[in-house]
């Protein structure tokens, strides 16, 4: 299966994203494989074997979200400049999204700007984050802060890397799938009710209309300036929570499935979306062992951070809402007490 990408406002900028056994890979330039070592450990070989290059190296950097840092792509670049890369040189981004943010952000750096790859082995990145190249690191402020949109060349999904993958992080990706439902189909929203992710077909099915409807809105929309930024439906509230509990206790996925069913609650005050609808989700979302409750400790200072999000301007922040399933609204003017009145149902007793 064939996704393309061909973005509505950059004619020169086409890649397509290949659902499929991973083929084989000549590259007449320099490649460095930039991964973690846990995906080292499990799968380089297996990459390493599909690649011909002049010149192949391998950057592995220690896994996991707090190592998505400034100082990280520094280290990333040291070792690109020790092998000599040039300009046509390529980096291949190999892990999950931490890996492919990451390995997007050095590329757009290293000398200005040279090609990368993604090939994703997780499943939410399979589904999302390596599609429609956003890249970037955290930093105190907040998650994604500093970072930039640079498309990749290819992206290349093999669901034979999510052979290895934890339950955890499975059901982390499940949450970005339930999110492209909620806000754009309906009908796919009811499939995931009773599709069996353990069947090849089935997986390839889920991660191809993902994929699909994510290609839809970046090809009209790259830089989030409009419909794009639908893609975030769940993640202000996530983000909050990822940065509360300094980016250790949840998976990204898991934040955002937080982060879903209290936009809900929010959606369901302004009369957007009906209590059975947003029970619908809460109950997808716990089939997959996703959480779905957040203790907030302090409410003003969880509004506060609100306003970190890269979607706040002029002291506002635009919310992404769910009409029901399948479809969605994007409002920047909710009350603070409204809003306020939403989070104190998720403070601590």
């Amino acid at each position: 299966m064939i996704v393309p990408i061909h973005l509505e406002n950059q004619t020169s900028i086409k890649y397509d994203v290949v659902i499929d056994s991973l083929p084989h890979l000549t590259f007449n330039r320099k490649v460095a494989i930039v991964t973690n070592s846990t995906i080292s450990a499990l799968h380089l070989d297996t990459l390493v074997s599909k690649i011909d290059a002049l010149e192949l190296h391998v950057v592995t950097i220690p896994d996991g979200e707090e190592y998505k840092s400034l100082e990280t792509v520094e280290s990333i670049l040291d070792e690109l400049f020790s092998h000599k890369l040039d300009r046509k040189s390529l980096l291949i981004a190999f892990g999950g999204g931490v890996i492919g943010d990451m390995t997007g952000f050095t590329a757009s750096l290293y000398q200005r700007g040279i090609g990368f790859v993604q090939i994703p082995t997780t499943l939410l990145s399979q589904v999302d984050a390596s599609v429609g190249g956003k890249t970037g690191v955290n930093n105190k402020y907040g998650k994604n802060l500093i970072g930039a949109f640079y498309q990749p060349e290819a992206v290349y999904i093999d669901t034979y890397f999510l052979k290895t993958l934890p339950q955890r992080e499975f059901s982390a990706g499940i949450a970005e799938i339930v999110k492209m439902a909620v806000m754009f189909d309906r009908e796919y929203f009811h499939f995931l009710e009773e599709v069996d992710f353990s069947k090849k077909e089935d997986l390839e099915r889920v991660i191809e209309r993902s994929v699909s409807l994510k290609a839809e809105v970046v090809n009209l929309d790259e830089k989030e300036a409009g419909i794009r930024a639908v893609l975030n439906y769940g993640h202000t509230f996530g983000h909050v929570i990822e940065n509360e509990t300094n980016y250790s206790k949840y998976l990204h996925g898991e934040a955002v499935s937080i982060g879903m069913v209290m936009v809900n609650r929010l959606s369901v005050e302004l009369g957007l979306m009906s209590d059975s609808e947003a029970s619908l989700v809460s109950k997808l979302l716990t089939k997959h062992n996703l959480p779905i409750e957040y203790d907030i400790a302090d409410v003003d200072s969880f509004y506060d951070k609100f306003f970190l999000d890269k979607k706040s301007s002029n002291n506002k922040i635009k919310f992404i809402l769910s009409k029901g399933l399948g479809s969605h609204t994007m409002i920047d003017d909710i009350d603070e007490n409204l809003l306020k009145k939403v989070l104190s149902t998720f403070k601590k007793a």
